[in-house]
């Protein structure tokens, strides 16, 4: 039997590197940060930073120069006797090469 590679039909993606972006992440700062070709993408908590750059060029179809990884914690929220807790999140923080672009709406 012939091992049967884990792809899309449609572009060729994997369904692992479509796995590990989980969203992109859209803030005042992130819009900044477009316009010098960084951009902020909210991750599984399990990625580092090889499996983020392979997803990113492979889906988006650009050459990534640097990748960041954030790993924001959970804060505690308490409202009168309940106490919980709001989750955190992992970001990835990616430059792209100059004069390539990533149009995080359209995808």
């Amino acid at each position: 039997m012939a091992s049967q590679k884990n792809t899309t039909k449609k572009e060729g993606i994997s369904s692992q590197s479509m796995g590990i972006l989980q969203r992109p992440h859209i803030t005042e700062k992130a819009a900044v940060l477009a316009e010098e070709n960084f951009y902020v993408f909210e991750i599984e908590s399990t990625a580092n930073k090889i499996e983020v750059k392979k997803a990113i060029e492979e889906y988006f179809k650009v050459d990534v120069e640097n990748v960041n990884i954030v790993n924001l914690p959970k804060k505690k929220i308490q409202k009168g006797k309940i106490v919980g807790s709001k989750g955190g999140c992992k970001k990835a923080i990616v430059k792209v090469k100059k004069g390539q672009k990533i149009d995080i709406i359209e995808k």
